[in-house]
């Protein structure tokens, strides 16, 4: 049901002024400081309308409105997706990911921090993952004469390590050997390939053979890659969050990362951003928060996540550009190292 001009110039202002400052509004102040051309008791049955359709609330019955989730969901939807940064922040992130992007972890570190600090809210971005990691080379170290530390390294900047004990005494000369040997059999493949593959080996070398498989088929299990979480501080020190009970577990949640998994993924190759608003959110624990999501990278070839979230009334426009922009430069970085 649309809501008409007034109403949602209205509704407009009762958003945009919680969001400024997360405090409920008056109608009277609505009809005082804002030249709507109608009465105050007008402005007071046009909020009385918005309350029994449940797009504002009061936290008393004596106080103001402040949107609920059903008002930021009309908001957001009268936005324009396609808002971009000011030119000079585009610059200003284009250079700082240039400058770090061979160190593929440094610079998703690096993004993570200056997203968080331009949403000034928490930020999250994944390493790029494959639907299936491939073997790019490894490495053995000699720790002690049965011991070997493996160094398994996969594209897309992935290293994984392992310790693994030989049934007899091997040197640092035999490991170097036995890595260069895998090294020329195994460079570019899938584990299915690596699996596939028929080679004489030694038992020291079909032993860490079966390392590197059980590695890689657990990366390949993972739901997205290593996230890199950002701007904590910044999200707690905003009113919301000083006496809220359930900031406990929304810490645990967001540290861990598995939150992650359950949150639909928007569509790589249409580019869509996804925003998620209060309970639009699957986990209890976020559903005082909205999260603004948008995958990076290549289909079917490598892709992470970039995301924002903070409380409901967050500077959507400034956050939406924020993750557009990044996302696109993420993508460029990966598409030059895949």
């Amino acid at each position: 049901m649309a809501l008409g001009e007034r109403k949602e110039a209205i509704l407009k202002i009762i958003v945009n002024e919680y969001i400024a400052g997360a405090m409920p509004i008056a109608s009277k102040d609505i009809a005082y400081n804002y030249n709507l051309k109608v009465s105050p008791a007008t402005v007071r049955n046009d909020v009385a309308y918005l309350e029994e359709q449940d797009y504002v609330m009061r936290p008393h019955p004596s106080a103001g409105t402040m949107p609920t989730d059903k008002a930021y969901r009309h908001y957001v939807e009268t936005l324009s997706w396609d808002v971009e940064l000011p030119p000079i922040e585009q610059d200003l992130l284009y250079e700082l990911l240039r400058e770090a992007k061979e160190e593929t972890e440094q610079w998703l570190k690096l993004a993570a921090v200056l997203l968080a600090r331009f949403v000034r809210n928490v930020a999250v971005i994944t390493l790029p993952k494959a639907p299936q990691c491939r073997f790019k080379r490894l490495d053995l170290v000699a720790l002690q004469d049965f011991v070997a530390l493996l160094i398994l390294v996969l594209y897309e900047a992935r290293v994984r390590q392992k310790i693994l004990s030989f049934n007899k005494r091997i040197t640092q000369d035999d490991l170097t050997m036995l890595a260069n040997k895998l090294n020329s059999v195994y460079a570019g493949m899938t584990n299915s390939e690596i699996l596939a593959k028929k080679t004489e080996f030694s038992p020291e070398e079909r032993q860490v053979t079966a390392c590197v498989v059980d590695t890689m088929a657990t990366e390949d299990k993972l739901e997205h890659g290593k996230p890199f979480l950002e701007g904590l501080h910044l999200m707690l020190s905003q009113p919301e969050f000083a006496q809220n009970p359930r900031m406990l577990s929304l810490l645990e949640l967001l540290e861990e990362g598995d939150w992650l998994g359950n949150i639909p993924r928007p569509e790589l190759d249409k580019r869509e951003l996804r925003i998620i608003i209060g309970k639009e959110n699957p986990d209890e624990a976020l559903q005082d928060l909205s999260l603004i999501i948008a995958e990076y990278g290549i289909p079917d070839k490598a892709r992470g996540i970039v995301g924002v979230v903070g409380p409901k009334r967050m500077d959507y426009a400034r956050a939406i550009s924020s993750v557009n922009c990044l996302s696109s430069l993420l993508t460029e970085s990966v598409a030059e190292y895949i």
